[in-house]
């Protein structure tokens, strides 16, 4: 069995931006677990899968992914889960949430994936900027620098990233296309 998670992963320039963040945080406030994925937004929690039929996997979900329009993306300020928690806020548009709860759907019908914790949680799409090994007091030393730091990003999400942990960090394993739009 290995572990994975199913997410969007912005662009480079974003992606570079973000892990920039990610080794302040872990330079001054000895943060260091975000720099263990690459920055993404998550839609499918991570969850355990057979060796054996990664490939099942990995066409179910190039089916449910050529199905999916092109997905505009807004990234605008920080926010935070306090009192660990620091990451790029991502906007609630209608379309990010409905892929997302489309693909939960999806995954727990055609997969048997169900995760019984997210199901009674709501979604609320970020980038994880310090995650939780910051500790409560580097926290609150933290937030006041980045609850009114400016950052705004608009990008078009064009695929769905497949993540795999290989026992240290997540690391991207496949990409599936979503059905691009006809002007």
């Amino acid at each position: 069995m290995s572990r994975f998670f199913i997410a969007i992963l912005p662009p480079p320039e974003t992606q570079e931006y973000a892990n920039g963040i990610k080794k302040y945080f872990a330079d001054k406030y000895a943060s260091y677990r975000a720099q263990k994925s690459p920055p993404h937004i998550t839609l499918q929690p991570p969850f355990e899968w057979p060796d054996v039929s990664v490939s099942s996997l990995e066409t179910s979900l190039e089916t449910f992914a050529s199905q999916q329009q092109l997905l505009p993306i807004t990234l605008d300020g920080f926010a935070a889960f306090p009192p660990r928690v620091i990451y790029i806020n991502v906007v609630k548009s209608q379309a990010l949430l409905a892929l997302q709860a489309d693909l939960i759907k999806y995954t727990e019908k055609n997969l048997g994936i169900i995760n019984q914790v997210e199901k009674t949680r709501p979604f609320i799409p970020h980038l994880t900027v310090a995650f939780r090994d910051l500790t409560e007091q580097n926290f609150r030393t933290a937030w006041p620098e980045f609850v009114q730091r400016q950052f705004y990003y608009e990008y078009t999400a064009g695929h769905l990233t497949l993540l795999l942990h290989d026992g240290e960090r997540w690391n991207v394993k496949s990409e599936f296309p979503f059905l691009p739009s006809v002007s």
